[in-house]
């Protein structure tokens, strides 16, 4: 199939057309970072004004860049969840929209499904595999059995660990969005002894907590006699780094002993992360296991990722009526189609 996808979960205005659910023949993506940067994080109106504003234009790019007429699609699908809501409703009403005028179907998806199934668009995997979903609100680690088919086997009791580093990035003043900053600082710095806990690493589970790390860093700073310079500054991003990813990385790797299986997605925003994927390279070197990191531009918030399901789901029959509304809170468990 054809299909125009459209993501507006967030801060991020997103329009692609992906042929056959692989392959992608445009991939627009408008960011809203400077906007929101000088407040130090998404203000949900403004991201909702500034959708209502791209939505439009990052449409119309994408059809030209792929080459197509809006008379040609063959079906739309289009993030219903989770996110902010206001965001979500500008995505989702244009896709109703647009179905309604052209006559094809149109189906709206987990947004988290999205990212877990995105590296299918740069290679093929094997059913079933694990997948370490990490962004701003998420930090779960799913079973994939198929296209449609998971089971939540971990999640965050608090933070996600895309939050944690925003807020960190925050109270250092850094500026926001933060991770891709304290990511930066960590691998110019050594944490020369500063150690931060390591939250549920040794629970019987694959849950995750980031909230006490964020808050470990607040009273080292407070403890401080003076505001971090910028040593310190390197000193305390490396030692929050650290923390986060071997939680991430360890947890990940005993779902994977406990699974029996040997393959890894690891996606979503913190995806990008240098020291997240230089961690897991090493672990998994000669373990048998092999994790699979889309690409960075794949691993942000984008449009082109839904179609891997959209393409799926609608060549399946299954489609949305025009009644199907937006969900703030949606457990991809629970999402619909799956069975």
């Amino acid at each position: 199939m054809l299909l125009l996808a459209l993501e507006t979960s967030c801060d991020e205005t997103s329009a692609a057309v992906v042929r056959h659910g692989r392959e992608v023949l445009s991939n627009v993506v408008a960011s809203q970072v400077d906007l929101h940067a000088r407040y130090g994080g998404v203000v949900p109106e403004l991201a909702s004004r500034k959708h209502l504003e791209g939505i439009g234009p990052a449409i119309e790019e994408a059809l030209d860049g792929a080459g197509v007429a809006a008379s040609e699609l063959e079906g739309i699908c289009v993030t219903r969840g989770p996110g902010l809501i206001g965001a979500l409703l500008v995505g989702l009403s244009t896709a109703k929209a647009m179905a309604f005028a052209l006559g094809i179907p149109w189906v709206g998806l987990h947004h988290m499904e999205g990212h877990i199934l995105a590296a299918l668009l740069e290679r093929e995997l094997p059913f079933p595999f694990l997948a370490l979903a990490v962004s701003g609100a998420h930090s779960h680690i799913y079973r994939v059995d198929g296209i449609g088919r998971y089971r939540t086997l971990g999640r965050t009791w608090d933070d996600a660990a895309g939050e944690a580093y925003d807020k960190v990035s925050k109270l250092l003043g850094l500026g926001y969005p933060g991770g891709a900053v304290i990511d930066r600082l960590a691998a110019e710095g050594e944490s020369d002894g500063l150690v931060f806990p390591r939250p549920l690493l040794h629970q019987d589970n694959l849950d995750f907590s980031f909230s006490g790390i964020k808050t470990a860093v607040l009273n080292h700073v407070r403890r401080l006699s003076a505001p971090p310079g910028e040593d310190e500054m390197r000193r305390i991003a490396a030692a929050f780094q650290e923390a986060v990813v071997e939680v991430l990385t360890r947890k990940a790797l005993r779902a994977l002993d406990e699974s029996g299986l040997r393959h890894l997605v690891v996606a979503g925003g913190v995806a990008c992360n240098s020291g997240l994927r230089e961690r897991f390279r090493q672990l998994a070197a000669g373990s048998g296991y092999e994790v699979h990191f889309p690409s960075p531009k794949l691993c942000a918030d984008n449009a082109a990722m839904l179609a891997v399901a959209g393409d799926f789901y609608l060549r399946q029959g299954f489609k949305d009526g025009l009644d199907a509304n937006a969900l703030a809170h949606w457990q991809l468990d629970a999402a619909a189609f799956h069975g």
